[in-house]
């Protein structure tokens, strides 16, 4: 299915709302006259924005000061969706709570589980039945490259077993729920940043980043209009995976083949290479010499 973000705006719902990809999101779709309910832990910046919004575009502006780490305020996101004729979701929010896997405080990486897989999924099925029973909407869930960077190794990437893990979720929850909505009339796109011109560095999400005014980590990065850019025009052209950097866009299609051959694997009988080490079971036990 596509999606056209500029041809009837409705409602749209964007977490992580504050600052960076939020933001631009929100600024963006207000351009083009959606209603918004915007959604982030900084009630300050939320309000910020939703005045400018206003000012500029004449937007008509929601906002709901929550943190999606906190079950209360989850549901009542999650509440508020479900109340709500929701034509488009942006699951934006996430944390990275990168560092030595060994050493980050296991609060933090329960929080990041918590953040970025467990929100988006709780709000995305507050949103799909509405939108399937109205015959309209789409859902953008925020992931990262980092989900493809598995057995990389720390050095210019960081620490980042749990973050990559659940942007992996993220990746293959939103391919299957495509997958499965296929035929009907709601989107699913997940958009895989790379490294990105935000605050998200800044913080490892215990604490939001602090002051009135975004700021942009040291390491730069694609600025945070352009991924915005790329996600739009992939709800349009009806891209699953959307990478805004990715000119081979066919590298999706060998992804998907490297899957299938992997499903190979699926039979019911063991591969040769296991079996070949596997100790006689009816050899008695080995002396130690």
């Amino acid at each position: 299915m596509t999606f056209d973000p500029y041809r009837t705006p409705g409602t749209a719902v964007v977490t992580g709302a504050s600052s960076g990809i939020g933001a631009e999101y929100a600024r963006r779709l207000a351009g083009h006259g959606w209603r918004l309910l915007l959604v982030a832990r900084r009630a300050g910046r939320l309000e910020d924005l939703a005045a400018r919004l206003r000012a500029e575009a004449g937007a008509d502006v929601e906002t709901l000061t929550a943190d999606l780490g906190h079950e209360g305020d989850l549901a009542r996101v999650a509440d508020r969706i479900v109340r709500r004729e929701v034509d488009l979701l942006v699951n934006n929010a996430g944390i990275n709570g990168y560092g030595p896997f060994a050493e980050v405080d296991p609060g933090l990486l329960a929080r990041v589980v918590t953040v970025n897989t467990l929100a988006p999924t709780v709000l995305t099925r507050a949103a799909v039945p509405g939108m399937l029973e109205r015959g309209r909407g789409a859902v953008v869930n925020v992931a990262s490259m980092l989900a493809f960077a598995g057995s990389l190794p720390p050095g210019r990437l960081p620490h980042r077993a749990v973050y990559g893990g659940s942007k992996g979720y993220v990746v293959t929850f939103s391919r299957t729920l495509a997958a499965e909505l296929a035929d009907a009339p709601v989107t699913v796109q997940v958009l895989c940043p790379g490294l990105t011109a935000t605050e998200f560095h800044l913080t490892p999400g215990d604490e939001s980043v602090a002051g009135e005014e975004e700021r942009v980590h040291r390491e730069g990065g694609m600025p945070p209009g352009d991924v915005v850019t790329a996600s739009l025009a992939a709800l349009r052209s009806g891209e699953v995976v959307c990478v805004p950097g990715l000119v081979e866009a066919d590298a999706v299609e060998r992804l998907r083949t490297a899957e299938l051959a992997l499903r190979t694997g699926a039979g019911a009988s063991v591969a040769p290479r296991y079996t070949a080490v596997a100790p006689d079971p009816g050899a008695g036990p080995r002396s130690g010499r």
